[in-house]
């Protein structure tokens, strides 16, 4: 782990250690576990953007926990994976706005729909757009939501 984004994840559990939260160290080694598996896995040195990826891929884990806990009724173990997730997004790009979110779907969507593609294929064209577009910026599956529903209109 020798990228810019692998050492201020290691300074920052030193951090964590040196100030005892135990909440931020045992989410930032879990990332770190993370990452060595996938160079374990892949015998890669993952750089920057495979990083950005797993910490992306450990957050979407803690959205759909914290939903299931909220719908189960466990408010503590949902506000456990919330504080988890704040501590995830300090690592991932700055997240784009509603509005720029809105207008890069508009602007995929017009230009599938110049191409005269519909259905399913119209929905991938959008998405492969969109995916690299907003890639660590934007939770995708709220994305596909308003994608789903602007292609229906």
């Amino acid at each position: 782990m020798s990228s810019g984004l692998a050492s201020q994840i290691t300074e920052a559990v030193k951090t964590a250690m040196r100030a005892h939260d135990s909440t931020r160290l045992s989410t930032l080694r879990l990332l770190q576990a993370a990452i060595k598996q996938k160079m374990v896995d892949e015998r890669i040195d993952p750089d920057d953007v495979a990083i950005q990826a797993i910490i992306e891929k450990q957050a979407k884990q803690r959205r759909e926990s914290i939903a299931a806990y909220e719908s189960a009724g466990r408010p503590d173990h949902a506000a456990q994976e919330q504080a988890e997730l704040e501590i995830l997004k300090e690592f991932l790009p700055q997240q784009a706005s509603p509005e720029e979110v809105a207008a890069a779907v508009d602007a995929a969507v017009e230009q599938v729909r110049a191409k005269g593609l519909q259905g399913g294929a119209a929905m991938g064209a959008v998405m492969g757009q969109l995916k690299a577009a907003l890639a660590g910026r934007a939770d995708l599956s709220a994305v596909s939501a308003q994608v789903k529903s602007r292609l229906a209109s």
